[in-house]
């Protein structure tokens, strides 16, 4: 009996953990990444806030890529449960450089916080795209001294992700014929072609492509 109350007693401990992580996610858009300290002309380290806002972090996935103005890879990986990705370059300072991440948790959602919005659920997986561009910002300290360091365009922590079970959501598709429904930008407006611009094309049998052509 002793034994039977003592497994009970772990499978409950373990499905509250559960739940709790569950309950630390938050929303696409409150999410975003900042140039972590020790970047230099060489070497560039990015921390993202999701890694720490999105459990069971052992399921967090990033797929990071990094490209020149004319959408060559400077860097590209992806990690699991890591916040932070470095990787050495010798990408210009006179350029932007940028940055695209996806982050994906099949095994998290935002039911929970839903919830405590008064909101409805849909139990969607957490599946967050975030894009910006990195520079190299210039200064001088108060004694004379130059300095530089690399900086997102939009300023650290101010580049939201964007929740693409929303902007990918496709309704009254025929599965008979795969035809073009329509283009969507990042953001999920619908738009035409355009160069240097990424871009998530919708058909009707639900499938998508994302698509970057640069001119």
């Amino acid at each position: 009996m002793k034994k039977t109350l003592l497994t009970l007693a772990i499978a409950l401990g373990l499905a509250l953990t559960t739940k709790a992580q569950v309950i630390t996610c938050v929303p696409c858009d409150q999410i975003s990444m900042v140039v972590n300290v020790g970047s230099d002309t060489t070497s560039l380290n990015v921390y993202h806030a999701g890694q720490y806002l999105t459990h069971p972090q052992e399921h967090n996935i990033f797929t990071w890529e990094f490209t020149d103005n004319q959408g060559n890879i400077i860097s590209q990986d992806t990690l699991i449960d890591e916040a932070f990705y470095s990787f050495s370059h010798n990408f210009p300072i006179t350029d932007t450089m940028n940055v695209t991440v996806y982050l994906r948790n099949d095994s998290a959602n935002l039911d929970t916080w839903y919830i405590n919005q008064g909101l409805p659920t849909n139990g969607n997986s957490i599946n967050c795209l975030f894009e910006d561009k990195i520079y190299w910002m210039t200064g001088e300290y108060p004694s004379g001294t130059p300095w530089g360091r690399w900086e997102f365009v939009t300023g650290d922590y101010s580049n939201p992700g964007v929740d693409l079970n929303v902007v990918l959501a496709v309704d009254d598709f025929s599965l008979q014929k795969k035809e073009l429904v329509k283009i969507v930008d990042i953001l999920g407006r619908e738009t035409t072609f355009k160069n240097n611009h990424i871009l998530f094309y919708i058909y009707s049998d639900g499938s998508t492509e994302r698509k970057y052509i640069s001119k």
